[in-house]
């Protein structure tokens, strides 16, 4: 591989892994389902790969990212039209644009989020992980605990709540409202 083409793929990724999280919230909160979200994601970093060498400016890469995810958003939308569940153009605009806006408070929430869950031990922080799994059976979670799902549904809500008030914390801390 030539040395300028590797260095190419190597910003891309760098860009673009430091990024992945942001652009799938901001799909998912455009389509109505996860696996509608992992496949207009997945269009958006062939996109983004395609179309890296036009990027002016690497320190732009979110917004510019942004821009192309509410494009692949819209022409996903125009590929399954005919579906009922489909939102207007304008409503997409809307929520893209009020998406963009707000990304900076989520990104600083998920991170503050993050860094509360590191602080729960291996064990705790694997519970509450797999309780949050797309297919997750509470049942299995909570035998795998060694508590009743009555138990368990108690132990995550506290957990919950010292999560929540760690990440207001955390924020608070960081000046983010």
């Amino acid at each position: 591989m030539e040395p300028g083409l590797a260095n190419t793929h190597e910003q891309f990724l760098t860009l673009f892994t430091a990024n992945e999280p942001a652009i799938r919230a901001f799909v998912r909160r455009l389509v109505p389902t996860r696996q509608d979200a992992a496949d207009v994601t997945q269009s958006v970093a062939l996109v983004l790969w395609r179309k890296f060498s036009q990027l002016d400016e690497p320190d732009s890469f979110r917004t510019w990212a942004f821009g192309v995810a509410r494009y692949e958003v819209l022409a996903w939308r125009r590929d399954i039209a005919r579906d009922r569940l489909v939102l207007s153009e304008d409503i997409v605009e809307a929520v893209a644009n009020e998406s963009a806006a707000i990304e900076t408070r989520l990104a600083a929430q998920r991170d503050a989020l993050e860094s509360c869950l590191d602080k729960l031990s291996a064990e705790h922080r694997a519970l509450v992980l797999a309780a949050y799994e797309p297919e997750a059976e509470i049942q299995q979670v909570a035998e795998s605990s060694g508590r009743t799902v009555s138990a368990f549904y108690q132990w995550l809500h506290r957990t919950r709540l010292r999560l929540l008030e760690c990440t207001r914390r955390t924020l608070q801390t960081e000046g983010v409202s």
